[in-house]
């Protein structure tokens, strides 16, 4: 199998300008940097608050993305609109609070079944390819299946951010039982959340894997050394897994 894609998210750009309240710097012009470098797709979550992203950013990188853009959202009616608007090449469905700082965790599909389900078919009706952002939890990837969406992405937010080996090696052995459970069921898989360019050399021999969706990592390596060679950095890495 092919190595796995990456997928940029350019979120933090939006971070970055909103720290000022003024027009710079564009995420559609981290967009370019990104795809030049080789990545394979741009990823920018729309939040109901708008606190980064906003709405013509969606629309500008869709505009200039050459390669593939997905738009990471919450199930709400909103975001089904802007979706169908810019039809962006994958919609990834995750859970949204407004408290939190950034995602904390997978939807929770137990939970959120008939709403999931409804917005799985809206999308994809309409041509629009559907992930579900969820834990590595093998239930919960059992019933993405019964939404009708193809693709998981799966929450690595709780291996990256453990502070031992110790739990590092169980929250990673997570991630590995779901991955195989995912493969088995057919399901298209991606996996982000807090990667870095450390924790993404476990992965190293899991070619279930299709892309990973990586941000903040990334955007604070590119303040320091530059977008082109922060994205090649992390290219280098996956294909070296």
């Amino acid at each position: 199998k092919v190595m796995a894609g990456l997928a940029v998210n350019v979120d933090h750009i939006a971070t970055i300008r909103q720290a000022r309240g003024i027009s710079y710097p564009d995420p559609a012009a981290a967009a370019v940097l990104v795809e030049l470098a080789g990545a394979d797709g741009v990823v920018a979550h729309l939040r109901g608050d708008r606190r980064h992203i906003n709405d013509d950013d969606v629309r500008n990188i869709k505009k200039i993305v050459r390669t593939r853009f997905i738009l990471e959202m919450a199930a709400t009616d909103e975001m089904a609109e802007m979706a169908l608007e810019v039809t962006p090449d994958l919609v990834t469905l995750v859970p949204e609070t407004r408290e939190e700082v950034t995602t904390e965790g997978g939807l929770n599909l137990s939970a959120a079944m008939e709403s999931t389900t409804r917005m799985v078919d809206r999308l994809q009706s309409n041509g629009i390819p559907v992930s579900i952002f969820i834990d590595p939890d093998p239930g919960q990837i059992r019933l993405v299946r019964d939404t009708g969406a193809a693709i998981i992405e799966i929450h690595t937010g709780a291996f990256c951010e453990a502070a031992t080996l110790k739990e590092k090696t169980a929250q990673f052995e997570k991630i590995r039982e779901a991955v195989g459970v995912a493969y088995d069921l057919g399901l298209g898989i991606n996996a982000g959340h807090g990667i870095c360019y450390n924790t993404i050399k476990w992965f190293a021999g899991m070619r279930e894997i299709d892309e990973f969706s990586i941000g903040h990592s990334i955007v604070s390596r590119a303040a320091m050394i530059g977008m082109d060679r922060a994205v090649r950095d992390m290219l280098a890495l996956i294909k070296g897994l």
